[in-house]
């Protein structure tokens, strides 16, 4: 990893590249969503102040957990600007995203352990399906899954008419 001598305060595009492992254009996505900024010099280069280094590590690190690019923005716009974030800095941004992350492992178990049920079906037609319809309101009057009827933004309050196809798929 190349060495950036402490006086050099400014980043070049390729330099923050090198030290976060981000393509450049990675770091121009990252730039045109807000989670990182830079200036630009009389000949309209790019410059980054060396806090973007970790701004790069911790975007990079949510977005391996699964947090949305919005999200991230959102706890980035409350760092201090021009300062290199603190350990205490991260640990409240990502405490905020804990009960959240939890909530996903908890869904994923789920998905998991209903998995080869799913798949030995092969139709998807379980009597309660929690892959192909895991908010299933009609499971209990039949048995099958359905393509749930959005209207006016809410789902249908009755199933479809007429008797469903052998297997129970519609």
């Amino acid at each position: 990893m190349p060495q950036i001598p402490e006086k050099i305060h400014e980043l070049t595009v390729g330099q923050l590249s090198a030290r976060s492992g981000a393509a450049v254009s990675a770091l121009h996505f990252y730039e045109s969503k807000g989670l990182i900024s830079s200036r630009r010099t009389s000949g309209n280069q790019r410059r980054y102040h060396r806090d973007a280094l970790r701004r790069v590590a911790f975007v990079r690190a949510a977005q391996r957990v699964g947090i949305p690019l919005a999200t991230i923005r959102d706890a980035l716009a409350e760092l201090p600007e021009e300062r290199t974030p603190t350990r205490e800095d991260w640990a409240r941004l990502s405490e905020a995203w804990r009960s959240e992350l939890d909530e996903r492992i908890k869904q994923l178990g789920r998905l998991r352990d209903h998995l080869t049920d799913c798949i030995g079906c092969g139709c998807l037609s379980l009597e309660n399906c929690v892959l192909s319809n895991p908010d299933d309101v009609f499971g209990e009057r039949r048995s099958g899954s359905r393509l749930m009827v959005e209207r006016g933004g809410r789902r249908a309050s009755r199933p479809p008419e007429g008797p469903p196809e052998p297997g129970g798929c519609r």
